[in-house]
């Protein structure tokens, strides 16, 4: 058996790792670093800027824990210089690993050719001039008997004028600023805006967010959502929501201004740097998929949930691609479902269980249903919470803003869905996604014992409060 993976992000190169491991001949196709969005400029580096963000705010509080006298300058650009490293370290963890003798390592650009066939044109590929053909560029062709589709996405604009103007930045240009910019608009409340405007905040921009819809981190509980902006509110970031923005200027000193509409009112935020941050799309722009007859639609390659098939049987499409769930955990397990469907390995992975976080200060996780989605499902529910001013270890450590609301199935006890904004919130949803994944009751977590004092005991305060 041999497989063909577009794409080496963590969805891509996981599974060809474990297909390796089971003896698979794998040809692994990657047009950029390996790792991809993720590792390179996703995950890995936001949350190096994360900790250095951080470390800033404990320093800040220093004094409350008996620290006086404290003088410290703020380098940025040896905070850019550590998240190079740590990026260039996993990337070289990666580029190990993918050395096993069955995986072959394509530095190319990927499309399809047919159902059976990918061309690549290769990184480093010269240019064959002709008189008859012109300028045709060199190309290698990979057929194999199964095809996993793992291109992840690409930076979602607004189509607004001024989107392209020069200088506005994605989440992948904010990672490469120079300086800190003295005002920061971010337009977009979701998990990415978010996110930079708390790490921002902390490096001592004044931060604006202005998000489209009436929440901030829309498909979150909403109790999470509105407790998340006030939080974020009471650090100085304005937040507005309900916000239309209309277009972007710039003046002759480099200021932006941003237009936008709330509540019937024209209104313009002015600022020295913008990020997009309105969502991701599908990277299926240069796959040629229509070649090999695969369906796919704006949000992404249409896929069956339970197997991640394609409507070629033996094409598969993992990751951001499909749309389903932009996570990189979500591409990882994914590409496992599909490995094990072309192997036929059962397995009891329930991708609808899918555990989520925001790495904002305090952070936000979330995992399962909420409590909007149950009563739309008609599922009758009681929510049970607890605050972190109540857990002992959350008051040593002086994090005391937070809470934990447990959905619960009203008749059956079922934990249904699990959502925590707090310190170390995404560790603890770890704790809430075992029990959901296993579809546990309230009663039988009730019985689990937790250390103390231990910031879980905050899930286990909300499963007492029943």
């Amino acid at each position: 058996m041999k497989i063909i993976i577009i794409g080496a992000g963590p969805g891509g190169y996981e599974t060809a790792l474990l297909a390796a491991k089971r003896g698979v001949e794998v040809v692994l196709v990657e047009a950029g670093h390996v790792g991809g969005t993720c590792l390179n400029e996703g995950c890995i580096p936001t949350k190096s800027f994360c900790r250095n963000a951080e470390v800033l705010d404990e320093l800040r509080d220093a004094e409350a824990f008996g620290v006086t006298g404290l003088s410290y300058d703020f380098d940025f650009k040896a905070v850019a210089a550590r998240k190079n490293a740590v990026v260039e370290q996993l990337r070289g963890g990666v580029e190990g690993l993918l050395g096993h003798k069955l995986i072959t390592l394509v530095r190319g650009k990927a499309s399809f050719k047919d159902q059976h066939t990918v061309s690549v044109i290769p990184s480093d590929s010269s240019v064959i001039s002709s008189e008859a053909e012109g300028r045709v560029e060199k190309s290698l062709e990979y057929s194999a008997d199964y095809i996993i589709i793992a291109t992840g996405s690409v930076s979602a604009s607004l189509p607004i004028s001024g989107a392209a103007l020069p200088g506005i930045l994605t989440s992948r240009e904010i990672l490469d600023l120079e300086e800190v910019p003295s005002r920061l608009c971010v337009i977009g409340g979701g998990v990415i805006g978010l996110e930079f405007a708390s790490v921002f905040r902390s490096f001592g921009s004044e931060v604006t967010v202005l998000e489209y819809f009436k929440d901030i981190l829309p498909r979150f509980d909403s109790d999470l959502s509105k407790r998340l902006k006030q939080s974020l509110g009471k650090r100085g970031i304005e937040i507005n929501t309900q916000a239309q923005v209309t277009g972007i200027t710039i003046d002759d000193s480099s200021v932006y201004k941003v237009s936008y509409t709330r509540k019937g009112k024209e209104e313009t935020v002015e600022a020295d740097r913008v990020l997009m941050a309105v969502g991701r799309k599908a990277n299926v722009d240069s796959l040629n998929l229509a070649d090999a007859g695969i369906e796919f639609t704006p949000r992404g390659i249409v896929v069956d949930d339970r197997t991640m098939q394609t409507n070629v049987p033996h094409i598969y499409a993992i990751g951001d691609i499909n749309g389903k769930m932009m996570l990189a955990h979500a591409a990882t397990f994914q590409g496992i479902v599909a490995l094990d469907h072309i192997m036929g390995i059962e397995n009891n992975i329930d991708l609808s269980v899918m555990p989520a976080a925001v790495f904002t200060t305090p952070e936000a996780a979330s995992v399962g249903m909420t409590e909007d989605e149950c009563k739309e499902a008609g599922r009758s529910v009681k929510c049970l919470k607890s605050f972190f001013r109540a857990n002992g270890k959350a008051v040593t450590m002086a994090q005391t803003d937070g809470f934990c609301k447990l959905v619960v199935d009203a008749e059956t006890g079922e934990i249904l869905g699990c959502h925590l904004f707090g310190p170390h919130a995404s560790d603890i949803v770890q704790e809430a996604c075992a029990l959901i994944s296993r579809k546990a009751t309230i009663e039988q977590f009730k019985d689990i014992i937790h250390t103390h004092p231990t910031l879980t005991e905050v899930l286990q305060s909300a499963a007492h409060n029943g």
